[in-house]
């Protein structure tokens, strides 16, 4: 593990300040963003976006072949990922890089996977997670229902668990704690204390006239400065001509953890792909979208404001805290902030090694130093 100074670079300026304008800044803290990821094969990586640099290493014990889905804390002090080929769930210190938990979800003639659906509920006492067990047998391969599992995120014991649909990728709690929506075929919604499916809103089953069922690829999990879900979806007139450009929509579809609300908005024709996607914290009608090209959106007019084209494929995208500048991430070895309001290249941060983060997500969490 490598560590840098800059938190603790961060704690002498809000001292220095304080001993300045005592009277404005006492009881006041400092609030920081950090960029969290992870590369291929077992390693998470803190970035500090200020300066543009790896402000902290962790390598982490049986954790290959990469930590694909991470979710940091609310106090940025610790982090839990999908290890172990996607049959564990770790807590790191992210101030020691130490490993404070693990939850091996295999046991006995069962072996269970859990690839991206994972979240800590906002309380932080509970870890909610998406499992496909199978069991092996003498003579078979049986697989089993899917599942929502609930644990305790300080002990690691099963507090509850339901069977849930398949091919659910994500997981957010509600801001409240009381529900977890679940994506997949459809948005689910379950019960958080007891992970039972109570309803949805439809996506692949919508009833829209003179349209295919949306095509969605949702596996970054990157809502937490906004507190908004969203993804792109694609889908296809059937009352128009299969070769015009005009036939062909991309939309966005958005859950606000906060209310509830659910849209699904068309915003352009569909002439490039955006594989993940992430709302502003500060007008939750703004949203990017990003692959080969970063774009921004206004879904109250379902209309793209603008679109730069990217050095190479980045799956992942978030926004920070204020809103001010935008990350993308994922898929090669670099991460690269612009400029939210224009998308101007501000800088890029390189991995360590030039490693992979391939379908990592882009995490940023804030530190009250």
């Amino acid at each position: 593990m490598t560590n840098r100074s800059a938190w603790a670079t961060v704690g002498r300026l809000v001292a220095a300040a304080l001993v300045a304008t005592p009277a404005a800044g006492l009881g006041t803290a400092l609030a920081k963003d950090y960029i969290l990821t992870g590369v291929k094969p077992d390693t998470l990586v803190v970035i500090d976006p200020d300066d543009m640099e790896i402000d902290r290493i962790i390598k982490m014990d049986n954790a290959g072949p990469a930590p694909v889905t991470i979710v940091p804390s609310a106090d940025g002090r610790t982090a839990y990922a999908l290890v172990n080929q996607w049959e564990s769930i770790v807590r790191v210190d992210l101030d020691t890089g130490e490993e404070t938990l693990r939850i091996n979800l295999s046991n006995g003639d069962t072996r269970v996977k859990a690839m991206f659906g994972l979240d800590l509920s906002p309380d932080g006492t509970t870890l909610a997670v998406f499992e496909s067990p199978m069991q092996r047998l003498r003579a078979e391969y049986r697989v089993q229902p899917t599942r929502i599992s609930l644990y305790n995120a300080e002990t690691g014991d099963l507090k509850a668990r339901a069977e849930a649909p398949r091919q659910i990728t994500l997981l957010a709690y509600a801001n409240d704690g009381t529900r977890l929506y679940g994506l997949g075929r459809a948005l689910h919604i379950f019960d958080a204390a007891t992970g039972e499916k109570i309803g949805e809103h439809a996506t692949q089953g919508w009833d829209r006239a003179n349209f295919s069922p949306p095509d969605v690829l949702a596996v970054w999990s990157q809502w937490e400065t906004a507190g908004v879900l969203s993804t792109p979806y694609y889908a296809a007139r059937t009352d128009t001509d299969p070769m015009a450009l005009e036939t062909y929509w991309t939309g966005i579809l958005t859950l606000d953890l906060d209310t509830g609300d659910f849209r699904m908005v068309d915003v352009e024709n569909t002439d490039i792909f955006y594989f993940s996607s992430t709302v502003s914290p500060t007008n939750k009608d703004i949203l990017y979208g990003a692959y080969t090209q970063l774009s921004k959106f206004d879904l109250s007019e379902g209309r793209a404001l603008a679109r730069v084209d990217l050095p190479h494929s980045y799956y992942a995208v978030n926004v920070s805290s204020d809103g001010s500048r935008v990350f993308v991430g994922g898929a090669m070895g670099d991460v690269a902030i612009f400029d939210a309001e224009d998308l101007t290249l501000l800088g890029r941060v390189d991995m360590p090694g030039g490693a992979n983060m391939s379908l990592a997500t882009l995490r940023v969490f804030q530190r009250e130093e």
